[in-house]
This record gives structure tokens, sequence and C-alpha cells, in this order.
């Protein structure tokens, strides 16, 4: 299978985790779907690491509706990411509407804003474990947890593992 005819949206912000975006936007391309990378008001942004980006769109200009998965990417930009009223609004529609959510690392964080979290299994790197736990998820030390259509990943070391996942969640909607 592939994911042709497929679009998903990836959230970016200030000082992203260069690998938790750059590696899903090139395995979910090399796989046939579209991406696009939605800011919350800048043009460009630079990774953590220093890998510039320049975003397709912003939050305020699209729709849920377009989409039939979320990447959110971690880093330091979920915490400025979770601020922004529109993009928790797109994290629950796209959830809400049973697509995939995938999210890793500090991305909790935006899932825990969106309120979309309590009860659900998943995990996250070990700093936000309290956070998430506090948000109500069941929090698992796992490479991956796949609960429903919400994926979510540990670290970079990761990848491997959440883009199977995500991708075997994308050809199944």
């Amino acid at each position: 299978m592939s994911l042709f005819g497929k679009s998903i949206l990836i959230f970016a912000g200030p000082l992203y985790e260069d690998l938790e975006l750059w590696y899903p936007k090139i395995r979910l391309e090399e796989e046939g779907a579209r991406t696009v990378v939605a800011g919350t008001g800048e043009r460009t942004y630079q990774g953590k690491r220093g890998y510039p980006l320049t975003v397709d769109t912003g939050v305020d200009e699209i729709s849920s509706e377009e989409f039939d998965g979320l990447v959110i990417p971690g880093g330091y930009a979920p915490d400025i990411m979770r601020r922004s009223a529109r993009l928790l609004q797109l994290t629950r529609e796209i959830f809400e509407a049973g697509k995939p959510v995938a999210f890793i690392c500090h991305a909790g964080w935006v899932p825990i804003s969106a309120g979309i979290v309590r009860g659900r299994r998943g995990t996250s790197v070990g700093a936000i474990k309290d956070d998430l736990v506090n948000a109500g998820l069941i929090w698992e030390d796992s490479p991956v947890v796949v609960d429903g259509n919400l994926i979510s990943s540990r670290t970079p070391a990761d990848l491997p593992q959440f883009m199977r996942a995500l991708i075997r969640a994308l050809e199944a909607s």
C-alpha cells in the first residue's frame, strides 16, 4: 500500500526538534503522501540543531478537513505552539474525526493543552511524563504506543517505530 492521495499536517514552531519534523516529513513523502507544514505566524523557524524551515502555511489558513492525519514534532516548539488556540482547535478536530494524531518527545504538551489525552495510553520523553500523567494519560515507557488514533513515541531514537505505526494507521484510515 501507499499513501498517495493522503494529506498530512505537520506543526512547526521555534526550536522544533529537527529530526522529529524532517524524518516524518520525508518518510511520508516517500510513501506518496502530501505534507503541509503549518506554523503559528512566522514564515521560517530554526530547529533546535539549527536546521532552517520555511513553513507552507499558517494554522489560521487551513481547515482540519483538508488532512488525513497530524504529526506534532517535539523540541522546545510544543511549549510555544500550545499557546495557539487555533493550533489546539485543529489538533482536537483531527483527533475527534478519528484521524491519526502522532506526537513525539516534548510534543505531548500540545495534546495535553488540546484536552485529548485523558484516559488514553501513550508515551513521551521522560521530562514531560508527569505533565501527561497529571493530564490523565496512562503513560508507558515504550518506543511507540498506539491507542486508537493516538500514536506517541519518546525520542528521535524511536522514529523508525513511530513512523511504521503512523504509516500503518494512515494506510488503514
